[in-house]
């Protein structure tokens, strides 16, 4: 039976606001988060069925917590903040993402972080195809991306910058495109797997560091949903990389 009551922010707390969405089109169930954000930095949904661009734009000091399946592009042009799914996430999550913090405890589909150019996205489980596709950075921003299952295919296609960490195993056509930024992989790929243009090599005390860094904090996230925390050390991580840092030059006139 279809759910045709409207949504309207309801005050739980001195500065939090919960919203329950039900069914409600995304264009209205948007507005109520605009209005209820209005009331308090941080905003609970409950009941999310599949509401698209939740989060969009949000700027830094605010918290949205999602309760249910958030729809494609959530949290797309974030721009500070956090949001936090309980559940599992759609396509598109961080799609153009520029600040902030996404934390999804369960699996997310495809193409999460699409153009990301800063903050972090952190999936307890598996991701779809085409995560941290065209994923950039410049100066002090760099954005990063950690999976703890396996992902689907095209994993950091034409990804130009960045971090992605990723726990399980690569799917087909990893990294096709790269020209920029570092994926760190647990599994060791086959000398005949490591994809034209890129090199695989053994981790370095920089790398080690940033993987203390997201690894720890991919453990602080997830503490009560893992069956051991995962090892911080790096241990049994390779780095895949481009082997050049102008690939394409030859494509281009002098």
């Amino acid at each position: 039976m279809t759910d045709t009551t409207t949504p309207a922010p309801e005050r739980v707390s001195g500065n939090a606001v919960t919203v329950s969405l039900g069914t409600e089109h995304f264009t209205e169930a948007n507005e109520v988060v605009r209005e209820a954000f209005e009331l308090a930095d941080t905003v609970e949904i409950e009941r999310a069925f599949a509401q698209r661009y939740l989060g969009c734009g949000m700027p830094a000091g605010k918290a949205l917590k999602i309760h249910g399946v958030p729809g494609n592009d959530m949290a797309c042009y974030m721009d500070g903040g956090s949001i936090e799914v309980f559940g599992n996430a759609q396509d598109q999550i961080g799609n153009t993402m520029n600040d902030g913090l996404i934390v999804v405890h369960g699996r997310c589909g495809d193409a999460a972080g699409y153009g990301m150019r800063g903050g972090q996205i952190f999936v307890r489980d598996g991701c779809g195809w085409r995560v941290g596709i065209h994923m950039k950075q410049f100066e002090q921003k760099c954005p990063a991306i950690i999976v703890g299952g396996d992902a689907g295919s095209f994993l950091g296609e034409y990804m130009a910058g960045g971090v992605i960490v990723l726990l399980g195993e690569p799917g087909a056509y990893l990294a096709t495109g790269m020209h920029g930024g570092v994926i760190y992989l647990k599994h060791e790929l086959a000398d005949a797997d490591v994809p034209s243009g890129l090199v695989q090599e053994p981790l370095d005390a920089d790398d080690r560091a940033t993987l203390r860094t997201l690894l720890g904090r991919y453990n602080e996230l997830f503490v009560d949903e893992l069956e051991a925390p995962v090892d911080t050390t790096g241990a049994g991580f390779f780095r895949l990389r481009p082997a050049s840092s102008r690939p394409y030059a030859s494509m281009y006139a002098n």
